[in-house]
C-alpha cells in the first residue's frame, strides 16, 4: 500500500465536512483498487501474459465510479466509533468494489447488455478482442465465456480481500449473507423476466419488491453500512438501528436506478435510452403501470417488453404509458417515502453527529442522483 493510502483521512477534524471526508476516502479507495489490481496483473502474468485481458477488463470496470458501498462502510464504521484511518476499511471497501464488479459483469451477460458505465460491457470487450485477432470459432461465445471467468476472478479476489480485512465473526456472517442474497435476488430477477406476464399485477409488484430488496438494497447500502460498523465493533442494537436506516435508503437507491433505466439520460447513465424496457426488466415501475392500465394496454406492454429491436418511438410510447397511468408519479412518491423513512431512522440513532451527517450525505448521493 502506498503512503497516500495508509492514512487518507489523517488531517480530518470534527469540523471537516462529511462530503470532503467521503471525497478523500473515495480517492483512497481508487488508489487502493488500482494498486491491488496492478498486483493481480503481475501475479497472473506469471501464469501467462495472455491473462492480462481478464485483469484489464476487471480493472477498467472497477476504475472510477461513486464508490457508494465503501463510503457507506466508512460511515458505518465511524457511527460505531471506528477510526477513519483504519487500513482495514480500505481493504473492506476494495472487497466490496470487486464484489460489485463481479455482479455487474455477470449481470451484463444475463441481460445481454452492450454497455456499462459508458463503455463496452466486459463480454463485449472480449468479443471485440476475438474479432480483432481473427481467432477461431465464435467471438460471441468467447466473450461470454471470458466474462464469466472475469466475474469469477473478481468474486474470488473480493473474498481474498475480505479475509485480509480481518473484520471479525459478525462481519463474516454479514458478508456471506450479502453474497448469497444477491445471487438469489439475481435469479428471481431472471425468473421474473421469463414468468412476469403470468403474474397478476399485484403479484408482480410483490415480486418486484423482493428483487429490489435482495438483489440490490441489501448489498448496495445495508450490508456495506453494517459491515463497516461490525468491523468497528458495533453491538447488535446499533446494527439494528443502522439497518433501519440503510435498508430503506438502499431500496430508494434501487427504485431510483429503475427510474433512470426507463427515463434516464444516456449521456449521464452510460446506458442506452430505455434499456430496461428492451431488456424486459420486471421492475416495480412496470408492475405499478400494469396495476393502472386496461387489459388491452397490458397486452400491448407485454408484447414490447424485452424486445431488443425496439425503436425509439416505441420506447417513447412505453414511457408515455407509464407516465399517463400515474405509475411514474407513484413510483417517485415511494422513493421519497423510503428516503424519509431512512432519515427518520437515522435521526433516532445515538451516534456521533459527524457520522450521522456522513450517512445522510451518502444516502442523498445514492438517491438524488441522475446517473
Amino acid at each position: 500500500m502506498t503512503d497516500s493510502t495508509k492514512a487518507p483521512l489523517a488531517h480530518i477534524s470534527p469540523d471537516t465536512s462529511p462530503e470532503h471526508i467521503s471525497s478523500l476516502f473515495r480517492e483512497a479507495i481508487e488508489e487502493h483498487v488500482k494498486t491491488f489490481m496492478d498486483q493481480q496483473r503481475h501475479d497472473l502474468s506469471r501464469v501467462s501474459h495472455r491473462t492480462n485481458a481478464l485483469v484489464d477488463a476487471i480493472s477498467s470496470l472497477s476504475s472510477g465510479g461513486k464508490r457508494l458501498r465503501p463510503i457507506f462502510a466508512l460511515w458505518g464504521a465511524l457511527a460505531a466509533g471506528g477510526d477513519a484511518n483504519d487500513e482495514r476499511l480500505l481493504t473492506l471497501g476494495t472487497a466490496l468494489e470487486l464484489f460489485q464488479a463481479a455482479a455487474l459483469i455477470h449481470d451484463d451477460i444475463i441481460d445481454h447488455s452492450d454497455t456499462r458505465r459508458g463503455q463496452p460491457a466486459v463480454h463485449r470487450k472480449l468479443e471485440a478482442l476475438h474479432r480483432e485477432n481473427e481467432w477461431n470459432r465464435s467471438a460471441s461465445e468467447f466473450g461470454i465465456a471470458g466474462a464469466i471467468l472475469a466475474g469469477d476472478i473478481a468474486l474470488a479476489l473480493s473474498e481474498t480481500l475480505f479475509n485480509q480485512a480481518n473484520a471479525g465473526a459478525k462481519a463474516r456472517e454479514l458478508f456471506d449473507e450479502m453474497r448469497t442474497q444477491v445471487m438469489a435476488g439475481q435469479y428471481l430477477d431472471v425468473l421474473a423476466e421469463q414468468t412476469g406476464s403470468q403474474l397478476t399485477p399485484n403479484e408482480a409488484a410483490e415480486n418486484a419488491w423482493t428483487i429490489v430488496t435482495y438483489k440490490a438494497a441489501r448489498y448496495s447500502a445495508e450490508k456495506p453500512t453494517l459491515l463497516g460498523a461490525a468491523l468497528a465493533g458495533a453491538d447488535q442494537e446499533l446494527l439494528d438501528g443502522l439497518s433501519a436506516f440503510s435498508l430503506p435508503a438502499g431500496q430508494a437507491f434501487q427504485l431510483r436506478d429503475d427510474e433512470l433505466g426507463v427515463f434516464g439520460d444516456p449521456a449521464q447513465t452510460g446506458k442506452p435510452a430505455g434499456d430496461d424496457i428492451r431488456e424486459g426488466k420486471r421492475t416495480l415501475l412496470i408492475a405499478l403501470t400494469r396495476q393502472r392500465i386496461s387489459e388491452e394496454q397490458q397486452a400491448w406492454l407485454e408484447s414490447v417488453l424485452g424486445r431488443e429491436d425496439l425503436d425509439d418511438s416505441t420506447i417513447e410510447e412505453v414511457r408515455e404509458l407509464i407516465r399517463n397511468s400515474g405509475a411514474a408519479e407513484d413510483h417517485a412518491r415511494q422513493i421519497d417515502a423510503l428516503y424519509d423513512e431512512a432519515m427518520t431512522a437515522l435521526d433516532a440513532l445515538d451516534i456521533p453527529e459527524q457520522a450521522r451527517e456522513g450517512l445522510r450525505s451518502v444516502a442523498a448521493a445514492a438517491v438524488r442522483r441522475h446517473a
